[in-house]
């Protein structure tokens, strides 16, 4: 998921985590400790361009609200590896899907684990250029995708009018910076570790064109870096008696099960 599909009112934007504390209304003006948000994204986006092979694994949380306004939270777990420039490996298990995505180099298959069933296609050139496939032609979103490009910076600060720098966080025990951004579609945070390894912790997108400001939440975990990836890490073996067929035919792979969406808008 990324800010712009949460902007776009997509089921899988639809995502909430909330505290007993962002439920309040707070008479108080946000703090922030520096000018200097903007400074930090470019440093981890720097750092997480400069890595070539790294892998780690996340924790999500999408809200749906649903038609009678009640909200109702979907999570999904995975991992995700990738080898610059041009091979990706990710999977995602939630309640109601379990799903592998492989990018080779030169081809892309997406793996209804659950169902057995498989489709390909041909998606030669950068991993830029297979996240964009995703979106353009699949409708489909990689979790913290806009954290994997090349550029992770032009992509997610685009359209961003206000910058703070709220200052510190802790995410499972590791020290963050945290910062909050906004443009009039949606207002997104993101913790990123302090030091000189400043990988992004937590990502959190609410959707301000969504009616009770749904939120998406993904966690990131296990950073790892110059990792030494087996020769078939990145090949597609068909699981037996799996099933390949066109990307129309393959079932209902989203992170919510179908009827659940719908929400308001």
């Amino acid at each position: 998921m990324t800010r712009k599909a949460a902007s776009r009112g997509h089921p899988r934007s639809r995502a909430i985590l909330l505290t007993l504390a962002t439920c309040s209304t707070l008479a108080m003006a946000v703090p922030s400790y520096a000018d200097d948000a903007t400074d930090i994204m470019k440093r981890m986006s720097g750092y997480m361009a400069d890595q070539k092979n790294f892998s780690f694994d996340f924790n999500s949380s999408i809200e749906v609200v649903t038609r009678e306004g009640q909200k109702v939270q979907f999570d999904s777990s995975g991992d995700i590896a990738v080898a610059r420039p041009n091979m990706l490996r990710a999977h995602r298990k939630g309640g109601y899907t379990d799903i592998e995505l492989v990018d080779d180099g030169k081809t892309l298959t997406l793996l209804g684990k659950n169902v057995n069933k498989y489709a390909q296609m041909d998606v030669p050139g950068s991993i830029d250029q297979t996240i964009e496939q995703l979106r353009g032609k699949l409708n489909a979103e990689l979790p913290g995708a806009d954290l994997i490009l090349a550029d992770p910076n032009a992509a997610m600060m685009e359209d961003v009018f206000d910058a703070k720098h709220i200052g510190l966080g802790v995410i499972d025990g590791v020290e963050c910076e945290h910062l909050a951004f906004r443009t009039t579609e949606t207002d997104w945070q993101i913790w990123v570790r302090t030091g000189d390894t400043p990988v992004p912790c937590k990502l959190v997108i609410t959707s301000k064109g969504v009616g009770q400001a749904p939120q998406y939440s993904l966690e990131l975990k296990n950073f790892k870096t110059n990792v030494a990836f087996a020769p078939d890490a990145f090949s597609f073996k068909p699981p037996q008696d799996s099933e390949k067929v066109d990307f129309p035919k393959l079932p209902h792979l989203d992170e919510v099960p179908q009827g659940t969406t719908g929400a308001s808008k």
